[in-house]
């Protein structure tokens, strides 16, 4: 299993949206960056587990696990003029964007701030972390999962 961490602004779409759709399940579409776009196509696999992290909001953090429930496949919005994530270059028969389904294992006992993921020197190498990283899929190594996951009990203690 790999795992990933996904950035999402709230105010667009957040946890209380996911925990609202049928199933908990949604398309993870709209990503508009070749590096994002090549693992959602090439590197993510159903069974992969994601955090779900709320970004340019008042605190930003790790708020949900989610589960890869449908591997990459071509994004449907690219295609479609009325959608806010439409791309006029992009070919149905070439796709240039792809996205995955995820579905919401659960939302976390409590939010893991970046203000505190930043306070660890557990998480040193965490792609979050590092200076200027804005990619929107971004993977997660497994020590890093479980040192976050451990923080889930363990609140601003150290």
């Amino acid at each position: 299993m790999n795992y990933w961490l996904l950035k999402t602004e709230p105010s667009c779409f957040g946890l209380a949206d996911l925990q609202q759709r049928p199933d908990q399940r949604e398309p993870w579409d709209g990503v508009r960056n070749y590096q994002a776009r090549n693992l959602l196509r090439d590197a993510m696999h159903v069974g992969d587990q994601a955090f779900l992290y709320h970004s340019s909001c008042k605190v930003p953090a790790v708020v949900a696990i989610v589960a890869i429930v449908r591997a990459g496949y071509p994004d449907p919005t690219a295609f479609d003029p009325q959608s806010r994530h439409f791309d006029p270059a992009s070919d149905p028969a070439a796709p240039r964007w792809y996205q995955v389904d995820i579905q919401l294992l659960r939302p976390l006992r409590r939010p893991i701030s970046l203000t505190e993921l930043r306070q660890r020197p557990e998480l040193d190498g965490l792609e979050l972390l590092r200076r200027g990283s804005r990619l929107s899929v971004q993977p997660v190594a497994e020590r890093h999962w479980h040192a976050i996951m451990a923080l889930e009990d363990a609140g601003n203690a150290r």
